[in-house]
């Protein structure tokens, strides 16, 4: 049971050596012994630092402190450990595994002081629940006590890793329209410098009248936000190259800068002669220069709103990634809060290429709920998806109604589907329970479906459901359309 770090010390011994140490528990204050039928018990002492039990080690037994202090620690992916919970002098541990019918404890178990302990197995724990109302009504309620405090630890544990999910799509989202209207920003002030010395530079010159109306002309093409036709790359190419080719002959400088703003705005040699036959070479050569600069003010203007613009739809898609996180009753869209996660998760769908295929047919799409938290059901799935699909892969997400039936609630149901390996048969029984994962180490918690499962069932009453074969796994999750009302248990509180 250690290491051999810090000694473990077992013995078997005669009950009444113990008697005293017992009465004054909890789960045997005030119990007659002599009704156990027990004879003896197992006494454990473990040194200061002793390993009881590992994490996931088989644990099948019942333990009850008579001295000092247990800890129960779990291990954290960065190789930290986190307090889970202390056992003192009259309390007990190591009921949850025998009552929730697991074989193990996902914490270690260690003893904080020197510590004295008697430990009862499963066929011993199970006389003393079925014999000891006392000893069983103390257990249950340690369980209960346990379990609900488990649940809301999980339930913001959980919330943590989909902020973390949030945080890790909306630093790639900002970054790119963030980083555009800067650049463009940047721009736009060397523009504006540029027009304002070629301004002060023709301001000297006096215009005539051809050159007025040509520059008019021009320029009122130029904000009438006129584009050239579409054009494949190769022929857009050839076509910057021509226009540069004969800029560069009429002796306008910054020829290639120009040309691509002309062509964008769907300017032709023709619709320049005027200009070039108005103006001297210097002068043609600011004008053409001049207008340029124009041209590439208005496209980064267009550029900061079009960034400022995509800034304003993530900072929607997280107000409603977090509008269903309320406790009153409210509508909630499901198609929203679909579309608001792919949104968020935008970054790393495109960094895998994959394709997502929306069929939304449920019509309504909105349910009316007191439940919160659907963001992070989404959130779960759709990112359990992208790491179950291959590189270019598709995932499908659907939407539809199903009617009502004399027991049954008009529904809401939602599928998210992926192409990738599946999950085997063995796995799949045991997908929603808590911890288990077939992730490699330090990628996944083993908590994700569980919370899913918690959310959809306990604060929508709804259900979820999955089939997977190779090369498909479907989940699907039913909500119901109104009336719902979450199926609250004390322990999910």
């Amino acid at each position: 049971m250690s290491d051999g770090a810090q000694p473990v010390e077992s013995e078997s011994i005669p009950l009444r050596e113990v008697a005293e140490a017992l009465l004054r528990t909890r789960p045997f204050a005030g119990v007659d012994l002599d009704a156990l039928g027990v004879q003896h018990v197992e006494r454990v002492r473990a040194k200061a630092g002793a390993v009881l039990a590992e994490p996931r080690q088989t644990l099948r037994s019942y333990w009850l402190v008579l001295e000092g202090e247990i800890r129960a620690e779990r291990p954290e992916e960065d190789g930290s450990c986190t307090l889970a919970g202390i056992a003192q002098a009259g309390e007990g541990f190591g009921e949850a595994p025998l009552l929730t019918g697991k074989n193990y404890s996902p914490f270690a178990i260690l003893a904080a002081r020197d510590s004295t302990l008697v430990r009862f197995s499963e066929d011993e724990f199970w006389a003393l629940m079925a014999c000891c109302p006392t000893a069983r009504k103390v257990i249950l309620a340690n369980m209960a006590e346990r379990l609900q405090a488990y649940q809301v630890e999980a339930l913001h544990r959980e919330k943590l890793v989909s902020l973390g999910t949030l945080a890790a799509g909306l630093m790639h989202e900002l970054h790119n329209p963030g980083s555009a209207a800067k650049r463009a920003a940047s721009q736009l002030r060397e523009n504006l410098l540029r027009l304002q010395r070629l301004s002060l530079r023709s301001a000297d010159k006096p215009k005539t009248q051809p050159q007025l109306e040509c520059m008019k002309s021009l320029l009122e093409k130029t904000l009438g936000g006129c584009h050239a036709p579409a054009m494949s790359s190769l022929e857009q190419s050839d076509a910057e190259e021509e226009m540069a080719e004969w800029l560069a002959a009429s002796g306008v400088e910054n020829a290639y800068t120009v040309a691509p703003a002309l062509v964008a705005i769907g300017l032709k040699r023709e619709e320049l002669s005027c200009a070039k036959d108005a103006f001297a070479a210097e002068s043609f050569s600011d004008a053409l220069n001049w207008l340029e600069a124009l041209v590439s003010s208005v496209s980064q203007v267009s550029a900061i709103e079009e960034s400022i613009a995509r800034i304003s739809e993530l900072v929607m898609a997280v107000k409603k990634f977090a509008y269903d996180d309320r406790s009153q009753a409210h509508e909630l869209d499901v198609h929203d809060s679909l579309q608001s996660t792919l949104t968020i998760l935008g970054h790393k769908l495109r960094g895998r290429q994959i394709t997502v295929e929306k069929r939304f047919a449920a019509a309504p799409s909105t349910i009316k709920t007191r439940g919160s938290a659907l963001s992070q059901v989404w959130t779960n799935l759709i990112d359990n998806a992208v790491d179950a699909s291959k590189e270019g892969g598709v995932i499908e997400i659907a939407t539809w109604s199903e009617a009502g039936t004399g027991t049954e609630p008009e529904r809401l149901a939602v599928s998210i589907t992926d192409h990738g390996e599946g999950i085997p048969p063995e796995v799949l029984p045991r997908i929603f329970e808590a911890f288990f994962t077939t992730k490699p180490q330090g990628t996944g918690t083993g908590l994700g479906l569980e919370i899913v499962h918690r959310i959809v069932t306990q604060k929508f009453g709804g259900a979820i459901e999955v089939e997977s074969k190779p090369g498909k796994t479907r989940f699907i999750v039913r909500l119901p359309l109104s009336g719902s009302t979450p199926n609250l248990s004390p322990a999910a509180v």
